[in-house]
């Protein structure tokens, strides 16, 4: 078994506190662990101020980023769980449809949709995480 902890240079760089992926290869399939993708650019500047949609558009677009520098796609991804603060279930349509758009073909990975108090940093509204296997 190998393993690898990564921080892409297109992601925020949070390499202080976490790696932003951690990938396992064994045999012919490698799991790929993906960090809490959140708002931020590359420059760790929010994107989407106080706006849902544009916060998971940004993270999805994050996580999407994260997939390709390993090799993977979000048709490797089998498992999301998505942390919404204060959430509401009006809430629920501008996240299905980021979420949509990133993930537009037939098999969706199975999720878990949280609303949580608060998130790592002031003005974070959206959080999310996955778990993608892909054969090596």
């Amino acid at each position: 078994m190998e393993k690898h902890f990564l921080n892409p240079p297109e992601l925020p760089n949070w390499e202080q506190s976490f790696s932003q992926i951690v990938t396992v290869s064994s045999g012919s399939s490698k799991t790929i662990y993906l960090s809490g993708q959140v708002a931020m650019d590359q420059h760790n500047r929010l994107i989407g101020e106080c706006d849902l949609f544009s916060q998971a558009t940004q993270a999805f677009q994050n996580l999407a980023k994260a997939l390709v520098s390993v090799g993977a796609t979000t048709q490797d991804v089998v498992k999301l769980t998505i942390y919404v603060k204060d959430y509401q279930l009006a809430d629920a349509n501008r996240v299905s449809e980021a979420f949509r758009n990133a993930f537009p073909h037939k098999n969706l990975p199975a999720s878990t949709w949280l609303g949580v108090q608060s998130l790592a940093l002031d003005g974070l509204l959206i959080e999310i995480d996955a778990i993608a296997v892909m054969e090596v």
